[in-house]
């Protein structure tokens, strides 16, 4: 089940300091949206803003036409919203199996953690192999799968993840891009990355949004975008 998420004159920042102006942006269900960005756009901003650890200051956001613009981040993943934030933030001196349990707080009762979790180590194999090691353990890669593992263990429906290429290895860097459109697909997600590993991101998503100084600059077709001259002079190095 994918949500729509609609974004509209949000502005956001931290204490008087705003670092987001004005966003307006709408994902459709099923959509694999992409925010790019140089460092310090706003893009991380933009996301705890929408999973609730940052309020906003004016503005609304609606998932599945619900106001949810001021709803506590503990909330959200109950309304089908997860997000895997940069670096994972494993708790490293657990197991695999227990950082996943976490994951499922949202739903019902332990058997339905435990199902779930079934699911879950389906689709990533090789947390079923790690799944009694302490999550400080495992690769980057690894810790990065399990964060990802963890987020959809809440059945999302939206899944926002923040700079998941971050640290890793070019060849690892495709697994986790390649794993995303697979989790789009096979449990029918709307996913919103943010990344400032531009081509990548344009070529996993169907849709992005360009972020510069906390505004959208820019919007359009992934592919028409990844095409254009200024994205990559300013953003790909081409």
């Amino acid at each position: 089940m994918s949500a729509s998420l609609r974004v509209e004159g949000l502005r956001a920042g931290y204490g008087q300091a705003m670092v987001l102006d004005d966003i307006d942006m709408t994902i459709e269900p099923g959509e694999v949206i992409a925010v790019v960005g140089a460092n310090g756009a706003g893009k991380s901003t933009l996301l705890n803003a929408i999973a609730g650890a940052v309020m906003p200051a004016s503005g609304s956001i609606l998932l599945d036409g619900e106001n949810i613009t001021a709803c506590a981040a503990h909330e959200l993943p109950r309304k089908g919203l997860a997000l895997v934030p940069e670096g994972g933030r494993l708790f490293p001196f657990m197991t695999v199996a227990d950082n996943l349990e976490l994951g499922g707080f949202s739903l019902p009762d332990r058997r339905g953690i435990a199902a779930r979790m079934e699911e879950v180590m389906e689709l990533f194999p090789i947390l079923r192999e790690r799944r009694d090691q302490l999550a400080g353990h495992l690769s980057g890669g690894e810790r990065q799968m399990c964060a990802i593992a963890r987020s959809v263990m809440c059945r999302p429906k939206l899944l926002m993840l923040d700079e998941p290429s971050v640290g890793l290895s070019p060849k690892m860097v495709g697994q986790v891009f390649a794993l995303v459109q697979s989790l789009a697909s096979r449990e029918g997600l709307t996913v919103m990355l943010v990344e400032q590993n531009v081509a990548e991101a344009l070529e996993v998503s169907d849709r992005a949004y360009v972020l510069d100084h906390g505004r959208i600059v820019r919007t359009g077709k992934s592919s028409d975008l990844m095409d254009d001259p200024a994205i990559q002079s300013a953003y790909m190095g081409l």
